[in-house]
């Protein structure tokens, strides 16, 4: 006995919740769809390489503990084939026990023009943002590069990251990055990184052109730093990084993202320190961008797709909803993570993109209320335009301290 598509459809008793359950499905499917669009447009893009255009360039490395790797992460900017860059390491207090890896640094790249600055000044509540101003005023050159310790180049990094400035109207230049993990923790933390915040990246790129910046590198002109008010216009803020992109884009440059990609050196001892990472930025997205943190409903398919099924039992129509969901965020996440990220742990752990989708989700829903995070060992509450303020007086009393004049250090 044939059944038409209209009895089937009258045979499914639909509640509202349920209707907007399978258009949260729907949606998802077709910003996965948009995903793989945005992917194939973005690294099929032509860019413009000139061989000749190599201007001198001043490295920023902020300096804080350390990193896993940090001497080979540190060494590899240190390798370029470049002609004339200079380094420069920002530390805040002499106890640092980075500073011993940046001395030996020093040490075995004696040719290259590398400082030690060490300066207990605050400028904000975020310190990094204040390890970075207090090296600039040692910088030499126009172009800045800004890296953190846990990211890790090739020798052609700097070549190919300023070429975009070739164009007077760029301002910030960008990079996307793959991550190095070692651990099941840190494992299913790359195979997000690379199948869902690369992606959604791309995607914000594509719908609205690169109005953010992402920490793993920052090209910036120094006169595009000084119109947007230096370092101290972001000396506040928890996404610095965003700041730096969204600021230089409200002055009218442009944002480019290079088709470079860093290698990120992932660090996580426990599963709490993951989740603590991922709130972290998740409220730093609702606090600077709350419309598209809210957006994020429309992206987790995996879990509405699947509560469809809960609540509407045995109905093919939710299987065939939830099958077509799951395929396509599946290939979203390959094209992106393994076809063109090439990231290491989303080629062998590619079968985890599931089970994080659901832990993201759960991040996120949880992340809709508090104000407080933890970076670096400190606790701070989140105002709503997206600043910090410190929940201990650690840095409320760091900045009671007079502040001393850099020092630079070398090896000697």
């Amino acid at each position: 006995m044939e059944i038409s598509a209209s009895a089937f459809l009258t045979n499914i008793n639909l509640t509202v919740i349920d209707v907007l359950i399978l258009i949260l499905c729907l949606s998802a499917t077709l910003f996965y769809c948009y995903s793989i669009y945005s992917a194939v447009v973005t690294f099929g893009e032509s860019h413009i390489y000139a061989p000749n255009f190599s201007p001198p360039i001043t490295i920023l490395k902020p300096i804080c503990g350390l990193d896993r790797d940090i001497y080979e992460n540190l060494a590899t900017f240190c390798q370029q084939e470049y002609s004339t860059y200079q380094i420069i390491f920002s530390v805040r207090s002499p106890q640092d026990p980075g500073i011993n890896v940046v001395k030996r640094i020093i040490q075995d790249f004696p040719r290259l023009d590398i400082q030690l600055i060490v300066c207990n000044r605050i400028i904000g509540t975020n310190l990094k943002v204040s390890n970075l101003a207090n090296a600039l005023s040692f910088a030499k050159y126009e172009i800045l590069v800004i890296a953190d310790s846990d990211i890790r180049v090739g020798k052609d990094y700097l070549q190919r990251v300023v070429q975009p400035l070739h164009n007077k109207n760029v301002g910030v230049v960008t990079c996307l990055y793959r991550s190095v993990a070692q651990g099941w923790v840190e494992k299913l933390e790359a195979v997000g990184t690379a199948c869902d915040f690369n992606a959604g990246a791309i995607t914000s790129k594509q719908l609205e052109g690169m109005k953010f910046a992402l920490g793993s590198t920052i090209v910036i002109r120094r006169e595009v730093l000084k119109a947007i008010g230096g370092f101290e216009a972001i000396a506040d803020y928890l996404a610095d990084d965003f700041q730096l992109g969204y600021l230089t884009a409200q002055m009218g440059y442009k944002v480019m993202l290079s088709d470079y990609i860093v290698e990120h050196i992932l660090f996580a001892n426990t599963l709490i320190d993951s989740i603590q990472r991922q709130i972290r930025w998740l409220r730093g997205i609702r606090v600077s961008r709350p419309w598209g943190y809210f957006g994020l409903v429309f992206t987790y398919g995996n879990i509405t797709s699947f509560i469809l099924i809960v609540t509407i039992k045995a109905s093919i129509l939710c299987w065939f909803g939830l099958a077509i969901t799951w395929i396509v965020r599946l290939i979203m996440g390959w094209i992106v993570g393994v076809k063109y990220l090439q990231d290491s742990s989303a080629k062998k752990y590619f079968w985890l993109v599931i089970f994080r989708d659901l832990m993201s989700f759960t991040i996120w829903c949880y992340c809709f209320c508090g104000t407080t995070i933890e970076w670096r060992g400190l606790q701070f509450k989140l105002t709503k335009d997206g600043k910090i303020i410190p929940k201990v007086k650690d840095v409320t009393e760091q900045r009671r301290i007079t502040p001393q004049k850099p020092q630079v250090q070398t090896e000697e």
